[in-house]
């Protein structure tokens, strides 16, 4: 039995391939091609159209990677076809670029335009045809075809040129192997539907089941019914044959996949942003033409800004998916900018994804998306439930986290706490992918690995092409239909986000509690990969809070105007660059080059925004202010405002001692040696030295760094098996300026070079200025501070408040926590005594239980300051960066913070003539200002985000230094709702009562 159900199997296959597929097409026409290549960047329609086309034949090369080239196809259907069409076959045209494999969205793709220059279809491996009206008997179409290059090329770690046009050569790619005109016969497409859902399905059944077996009969019955000389004339028969086993159903305990039509498109990857755009356009017109044939498809799409795009460079087809949208059937979902990362933007940046995108879609298409939808990014902040719900959401639905290489996630649908407590009902699907073809193999193993068993039976798969965009064909909502109610298969409905969450959520109404983040045990590296687009990014963040909160203060104050367009506009852009390929380094060099100079545009306009307000402010003026758009007091100015500069009282001190330096000031003592290391780092209010005996702080380390695979992404713990450690100086020399000393260390290391300059203020903390020209390649360099703590705890700033995470590695959870994110700051400390590390642009960390040379317990700090991989650029992180540290000896959690906000937001100063009221005070040292800024409305009102940032219970009165007629709490979007924070206003003055970690949002209303 074995050999004979093995022979059929074998004969099976074959048939598949060597007749019915060769069969699907009965007769193909080839049209007359002409050709215009663009000889840059693309184009519209409207002025590809107008081009001179020359002829071109099927079979010639063409396309130098990274250009576009329009193909116009002409000709006429053949008379004697006219029966067929109307009988038994369907009138196609077929376009096959010269694609190189079967995955769509990583090589060559088109779209089909008329002559009018309405777009109709995309065309990718999966998908070469569009679909003819029968009557059609003369086609004149136009392809706009590009030549994208497969960058990975089948593998994911060698250097590759393709990532940039200028590397990437000028040879054609592709050779153009058809345009023609087709018949697609019904009953063949039909026939190898049925076989194929029929076959994957055997195959995953039991070999001795009596279900495989009736299958395997049918199917052999199928075959000898099917003559292979004519199998369009016995297709029908042999469909025949299929239909008593694909009538079976399911049975009442077959789990149920709510399959949600889906294509996931990176809005920049291993292609520039400017192709993901027309992969969106080329994307949604599949989709709309799948719309158009099938009334039960539905489709789901993420990103407010690829919908942006389609209504800005094809409105035609926006209006298209306008209408499909109030339909119920094009769905946004998701509320966010973009699907961005969200282990790395700052909190007012994670709280904008929502509030922009959110309010476009209503703006839009007055949709309110309900869940969030972040299939693919590399982790998932602890800070995220809160964030979502405060913007309005009810779900989460993720995916990325079945990659650990570790542990399993023992949950797929849960309720998610995050930091301040807040739950979000959360499904992570057990297909474990979110490009779903909706094979036998995926289903069966959604069923299977399905963890709420005996107490929830429902799951949700995302079905289609994704990553490079596609979405799904014809033949996977084929699939779909064939398998919606099939014995030996779950249960398959063609559905919606919103359905799918709300029957879940019905289903379990109390799910098991998943509590903190969502640690991606994997991509460990994307916390350090190219430093210039991380840099970029925390600059650009704290430059637009500088930029709302004195254009806002400016408003008030003397009435100028809010430049609320500019800054809507850079917002965008800000958000964008967040998506979770750009900010986490692991994109192509044409991305991040591209992201690199939209930040200096972003920075220069920032500031000019900045200045302008400040003008308004200051006026023209003599006297040397300082501005300071932090949430805490520093040196005499008050947090939010500007005062006359005033001097430190006492200075800095610099002394040689031996062959030591030591640098003293009121707070701190630090001692230098001739190697450049810190070897002391005194606390004189506690006398303590925070530097554990033999060791040094400020020690450069550099690991060999070449990970398994993925190399951008990845951070393998066997980096640690290999370190130098850069303990010898090539030049030290001591400055002395104003009220500050600084001693200069430089250093060098295979064909880089290094500065550190270890400054210490009148009155502040130890300051480490890293300055690196970095020419290694595949290296990790890290900033070492062993400090003499014994702390359990590492405790990192996220959105909004702060995470612990255990020093020790006591579980398999802890030991894949090697490498781990953080804000602007890290503190690791005993009850009464701590230590912070502060950064200015630094988000990877690795901070690890340790012992001195006595074997007394100590806790190592360590930044993640450059990488090197090379792929998919092999030229990321050269050059020069410039790294900030601040070592703050003898705090807590709250003077954590204050250093976190004082190395980013440096006090700024200016020459004018009055000094700068705050427009609002804060009476709580925990209760900390993210935000100021103008209603989104345009209303005048000033809006203010706070939260909870110490991790305790707070009572707090926020006092408007302007004219209001009162408070309201409102939701992320500005909308007032309950008041969760339990708001009392009264005249100019509302009191709080917050949890630890809440988050507010208040309006003041202008009088």
């Amino acid at each position: 039995m074995h050999d004979t159900t093995a022979r059929t199997e074998h004969r099976l296959r074959r048939f598949i391939s060597e007749r019915l597929l060769p069969a699907k097409y009965r007769a193909r026409e080839p049209l007359g091609i002409t050709a215009w290549e663009v000889p840059d960047e693309p184009v519209p329609f409207t002025e590809a159209v107008n081009q001179e086309y020359r002829p071109f034949e099927a079979g010639t090369p063409w396309g130098r990677p990274w250009s576009t080239v329009w193909f116009r196809l002409t000709g006429a259907v053949p008379t004697e076809w006219a029966d067929q069409i109307a009988e038994e076959c369907e009138l196609e045209l077929v376009v096959d670029l010269g694609f190189t494999t079967a995955q769509p969205g990583f090589q060559a793709e088109g779209a089909l335009w008329t002559p009018e220059g309405r777009i109709l279809k995309g065309l990718e491996p999966r998908n070469q045809h569009l679909g003819l009206a029968p009557g059609t008997r003369e086609l004149d179409l136009f392809v706009e075809a590009a030549a994208n290059p497969d960058v990975p090329d089948g593998q994911w770690i060698k250097p590759t040129p393709m990532g940039d046009k200028a590397t990437a050569g000028t040879d054609p790619i592709y050779t153009f192997r058809a345009a023609d005109l087709a018949l697609l016969d019904r009953d063949v497409f039909e026939l190898t539907a049925d076989v194929l859902a029929l076959q994957g399905l055997m195959l995953e059944l039991d070999p001795t089941s009596p279900r495989r077996a009736q299958i395997l009969r049918a199917l052999e019955d199928m075959m000898d019914a099917v003559d292979p000389d004519d199998v369009a004339g016995t297709a029908a028969q042999g469909r025949r044959l299929l239909e008593g086993v694909l009538r079976a159903r399911a049975t009442a305990s077959a789990h149920q996949v709510h399959a949600v039509g889906h294509a996931h498109i990176d809005s920049a990857w291993l292609w520039p942003v400017r192709e993901t755009v027309r992969k969106c356009a080329r994307t949604f017109s599949n989709v709309l033409d799948l719309m158009d044939r099938d009334p039960e498809f539905t489709f789901a799409c993420s990103s407010a800004q690829q919908y942006a795009w389609i209504k800005e460079y094809y409105p035609e087809l926006y209006t298209r998916i306008a209408t499909r949208v109030r339909e119920g059937r094009f769905i946004p979902v998701g509320g966010m900018w973009v699907e961005s990362d969200t282990n790395m933007p700052g909190g007012e940046a994670m709280a904008r994804q929502f509030v922009t995108g959110t309010q476009f879609f209503i703006d839009e298409f007055g949709v309110e998306p309900r869940e969030v939808w972040l299939p693919d990014s590399f982790g998932y902040s602890g800070a995220l439930p809160q964030i979502a719900k405060a913007s309005g959401k009810e779900y989460f639905l993720t995916q990325k986290i079945s990659w650990n290489d570790t542990n399993t996630m023992p949950h797929h649908t849960f309720d998610w706490q995050g930091i301040d407590g807040t739950r979000i009902f959360t499904h992570f699907p057990p297909v474990d992918t979110y490009n779903s073809m909706l094979d036998a193999t995926e289903l069966a193993r959604a069923e299977r690995q399905y963890a709420e068993k005996g107490r929830a039976n429902t799951s949700l798969a995302p079905y289609g092409y994704g990553d490079g965009g596609g979405g799904p064909t014809r033949e996977l909502v084929a699939q779909a239909h064939r398998v919606a109610d099939l014995e030996g298969s779950p249960q398959v409905v063609l559905s919606t986000p919103e359905e799918f969450f709300d029957a879940a959520r019905t289903e379990y109404p109390s799910p098991p509690v998943w509590t903190g983040e969502m640690y991606l045990e994997y991509h460990r590296g994307t916390y350090t990969s190219q430093h210039r687009t991380k840099a970029g990014n925390r600059r650009s963040e704290h430059l637009l809070r500088e930029a709302e909160l004195w254009a806002s203060t400016a408003t008030v104050r003397v009435g100028a105007e809010y430049p609320a367009e500019s800054l809507q506009r850079i917002w965008r852009q800000v958000l964008l660059q967040q998506f979770h390929d750009i900010l986490p380094g692991s994109s192509i060099a044409w991305v991040h080059r591209e992201a690199e100079r939209h930040y200096e545009e972003i920075i220069a306009e920032l500031n000019a925004i900045i200045e302008t307000a400040i003008g308004h402010l200051v006026r023209d003026g003599e006297r040397d202010l300082s501005l300071n758009a932090g949430p805490y007091a520093v040196g005499g100015v008050p947090a939010l405002g500007g005062a006359t500069t005033s001097e430190p009282h006492a200075e800095a001190r610099l002394e040689a001692v031996g062959s030591d330096w030591v640098l003293t000031n009121s707070r701190v003592r630090v001692t230098v040696d001739e190697r450049g290391l810190i070897t002391s780092l005194v606390d004189l209010a506690a006398d303590r030295d925070v530097i554990p005996a033999g060791r040094v702080g400020n020690l450069l380390q550099v690991h060999r760094d070449i990970p398994n695979e993925w190399d951008a992404w990845d951070i393998d713990a066997h980096y640690r098996h290999v370190v130098t450690d850069l303990d010898m100086a090539d030049e030290i020399t001591t400055e002395t300026h104003g009220h500050a000393v600084a001693v200069v260390v430089r250093r060098t290391f295979g064909q880089s070079s290094i500065t550190q300059r270890i400054e210490l203020a009148a009155e502040g903390d130890v300051q480490i200025t890293t300055e690196a020209d970095w020419h290694e390649r595949q290296k990790l360099l890290k900033l070492a501070f062993p400090l003499d703590l014994a702390a359990e705890r590492a405790t990192s700033e996220i959105q909004f408040g702060h995470m612990h995470r255990p020093t020790a590695v006591n579980t398999s959870w802890d030991a894949a926590r090697f490498e781990t994110v953080a804000h602007r700051w890290v503190h690791v400390g005993e009850p009464d005594f701590g230590v912070a590390v502060a950064n200015d642009v630094t988000y990877g960390h690795d901070i690890h239980a340790d012992t001195d040379d006595a074997g007394n317990p100590i806790t190592v700090v360590r930044q993640s300051l450059l990488r090197a991989p090379l792929f998919p650029d092999p030229d990321a992180d050269q050059g020069r960066h410039v790294l900030r540290t601040t070592v703050a000896v003898g705090v807590g959690i709250d003077g954590a913070v204050r250093a976190g906000y004082a190395t980013n937001l440096p006090v700024r100063r200016v020459r004018g003539e009055r000094e700068v009221a705050p427009l609002l005070a804060v009476d709580h040292p925990g209760v900390v200002v993210e935000a100021v800024k103008l209603a989104e409305d345009g209303s005048g009102d000033v809006v203010v985000r706070l939260y909870e940032a110490h991790g305790q219970r707070a009572e707090a009165v926020v006092t408007a230094g302007f004219e209001t007629t009162g408070a309201v709490e409102t939701d992320l979007l500005e909308r007032p709702g309950p008041t969760r924070a339990g708001v009392r206003a009264s005249g100019e003055r509302a009191h709080l009562s917050l949890r630890p970690f809440q988050l507010c949002t208040l309006r003041f209303s202008r009088a």
